[in-house]
């Protein structure tokens, strides 16, 4: 009978002090605190210098060094660069909120800094979200605008850096990045170019799927 009230209290215990917070399906400022500032310490990407946690139901698409192009279930794209470069001189976060935009905030959590920007576009949403030394780009419908969102929140928060990696790959060239313009906080990619990306991108992907449905018959 003891024993049984003592795995009980265990079970108790577990049930009311490991609490699981909720995101609200509106409120992006909300989620956003709820989701930065928490620590992480999962990871199933590595790369040379740097390594992340990819969430279930999101994949690549394409991956190349410091840049991805990633996939969630409902088909939206996402846009990935980690500036390790930014990161190694640490390069300072500048931005200025705009009020012209449908959402603009600085961010900083857990010593970790960026922004995100949201405009409206055409009745879409063109996202651009830095935070960590790494910055998402996207271009979503307004349903999927927090889950997406909530998605770049998961991974941006367990960017974490190898300094001795990185000082054996930038420090050696540091005089090729000596007039690196550190442009990562400025909010100051082109719209229209990156319009033009997203465009592109989704027509070798539906040229891929394609290719991918074709039955090949032997005769």
């Amino acid at each position: 009978m003891k024993r049984l009230i003592v795995l009980l209290s265990i079970v108790t215990l577990f049930v009311t002090g490991c609490s699981v917070s909720k995101l609200d399906s509106s409120d992006i400022g909300k989620n956003m605190k709820t989701l930065l500032s928490k620590n992480v310490h999962l990871y199933n990407v590595f790369y040379d210098g740097y390594k992340y946690y990819l969430p279930k139901g999101i994949s690549f698409v394409d991956k190349e060094e410091y840049n991805a192009i990633l996939k969630d279930e409902d088909n939206n794209i996402y846009y990935l660069y980690v500036d390790a470069i930014s990161y190694y001189h640490k390069a300072k976060n500048d931005y200025e909120e705009n009020d012209n935009s449908h959402y603009s905030r600085k961010l900083n959590y857990n010593k970790k800094n960026g922004y995100i920007q949201i405009d409206e576009i055409d009745h879409k949403y063109f996202i651009q979200f830095v935070f960590n030394y790494a910055k998402f780009e996207a271009y979503v419908d307004k349903k999927d605008l927090v889950p997406v969102i909530n998605n770049m929140c998961s991974i941006l928060r367990t960017i974490k850096f190898n300094d001795a990696v990185l000082d054996s790959l930038i420090g050696e060239n540091a005089l090729d990045y000596k007039e690196e313009d550190y442009t990562l906080f400025k909010a100051d990619s082109s719209k229209e170019s990156f319009l033009d990306v997203v465009e592109r991108e989704e027509t070798d992907l539906y040229k891929k799927d394609l290719e991918d449905e074709k039955i090949e018959l032997d005769y």
